[in-house]
């Protein structure tokens, strides 16, 4: 189930809610719970019971971790324990096959391929268990001692199989007593909206045409539609991710939670540095958090600064898929990322504003190559597209037919990635009634244009659902 569809809007949502609201306080997180774990159920009624085996574990280690008898070699051996068990369980879903494969290539082998479906959501759900049981040992927070709650926490429907990642930390006393007054509701339906709008109207209509350009032998691509096809990816995979965000966060509203951003108009980045704070905000935090500070971050010279750096994007790339592609476009960043800590960014803060942003943007724009292609010979043949490698004419009458025909859902694309709703004109009419009322009609618009878009269409992909 997802939230771009009719069955989540007309049917799962208004249940929920309705049933939450009538719901006593002391019953709240048991709604949300059950609600949960058939959200989940919906799509993984099997591995449901991995959720739950995950979601037990990981309470009685935070149990262990807050005894007073434990010193702190023990409790040391649990968080091990505990990071060692979500650990494997991930690596035995996302990458056994991905390992398997290696191995019979490399020596020759025929080891059978397990064909393990991957379970919706694990990346997300495992590192929130984790942070929950590193925040515990740090006695940053104080172990949920409710299953009932724990579970509600680990299972949050909301940003279960997409994040943003969550941290208990953020919501531990929202778990325990919260209130929707109508502001919150609202504001929670109109980011829910937008999210929707971003999701089905613009996501998957470029999304369209970057399946078509793909799909084509990349030795029959132009530069430019090659250049148009990545452009048409980088806008697919920010709509889609932030649009999922956006409802996220909407819904987490509605049910009376604050979840952090997730996407800061990062298109609009002057560095690659600037571009991953603008980006999946929540993972960075957790790799900061959890790996780069713990590893020393920057506070032990250059030298171990930039090792911390090359083995958070390592990770990084392999936690989004079990692909070569996705291990060298983390590599990629990283050395990228490890050049402007060196001295790029200084001489990008002397440059123009027009050229640190275009040098952001052909960077990011590369970087959606490695990873939107998986297959290597395939993503060399693209970026020799790219550069004209194909001697064609840079652009050819498919081009110009494709340019022609989106011209105007790539403006809307480039002018809804940018954060004109912050303007200082903007700004200093939201509070009117006038801006108020024309709000309202445009939200709705936009919802009653996305169902309309939603009862007709069959292609509703999210790309976020194989992480």
């Amino acid at each position: 189930m997802v939230f771009s569809s009719l069955l989540f809007l007309f049917l799962y949502l208004p249940i929920l809610l309705f049933i939450y609201y009538v719901s006593p306080k002391r019953l709240k997180n048991v709604v949300l719970l059950v609600a949960s774990l058939v959200f989940y159920a919906w799509g993984e009624p099997v591995y449901i019971v991995l959720m739950i085996f995950a979601t037990i574990g990981d309470y009685v280690f935070g149990l262990l971790l807050s005894s007073p008898t434990y010193g702190a070699m023990k409790r040391k051996l649990i968080v091990v324990a505990s990071v060692a068990i979500n650990v494997s369980v991930l690596g035995f879903f996302k990458y056994a096959d991905f390992l398997i494969i290696n191995i019979n290539t490399a020596w020759g082998t025929s080891i059978p391929l397990l064909e393990l479906p991957l379970p919706i959501g694990i990346s997300f759900y495992t590192f929130q268990s984790i942070s929950y049981i590193i925040d515990v040992y740090r006695r940053d927070v104080e172990a949920q001692r409710n299953w009932i709650d724990f579970a509600a926490y680990i299972s949050l429907f909301p940003q279960l199989v997409a994040g943003p990642i969550v941290q208990y930390s953020t919501i531990a006393e929202q778990l325990l007593s919260r209130t929707v007054g109508h502001a919150m509701f609202a504001e929670g339906v109109r980011r829910f909206i937008i999210g929707l709008a971003k999701k089905v109207l613009l996501a998957n209509n470029i999304g369209i045409i970057w399946n078509q350009i793909s799909a084509q032998p990349v030795e029959s691509l132009s530069m430019l539609m090659a250049w148009l096809g990545i452009i048409a990816f980088a806008f697919q995979i920010y709509f889609d991710f932030s649009g999922y965000s956006d409802m996220a966060i909407g819904l987490g509203l509605m049910l009376g939670f604050r979840f952090n951003e997730n996407f800061n108009f990062p298109y609009i980045s002057r560095s690659i540095t600037e571009f991953w704070r603008r980006w999946h905000i929540s993972l960075g935090s957790w790799f900061r958090q959890y790996v780069y500070i713990p590893l020393g971050g920057n506070r032990q010279g250059r030298l171990k600064q930039l090792r911390n750096i090359a083995m958070v994007w390592m990770l990084t790339g392999i936690w989004h898929g079990a692909s070569w592609n996705f291990l060298i476009w983390g590599v990629y960043f990283g050395i990228i990322l490890m050049l402007e800590k060196w001295f790029m960014l200084r001489m990008l803060d002397r440059l123009p504003a027009w050229m640190s942003h275009g040098y952001a943007i052909l960077f990011i724009l590369l970087g959606w190559v490695i990873f939107a292609v998986e297959s290597i010979p395939q993503m060399a043949g693209y970026f020799r597209a790219m550069f004209g490698g194909n001697s064609m004419p840079a652009w050819n009458e498919p081009f110009l037919y494709v340019l022609y025909t989106n011209g105007i859902l790539l403006l809307i694309l480039i002018l809804a990635s940018m954060p004109l709703s912050k303007s200082r004109l903007i700004a200093s009419h939201s509070s009117s009634l006038v801006f108020q009322s024309v709000s309202f009609i445009w939200h709705i618009i936009l919802l009653l244009v996305s169902i309309a878009y939603l009862v007709d269409a069959s292609f509703n992909p999210f790309l976020y659902f194989r992480f």
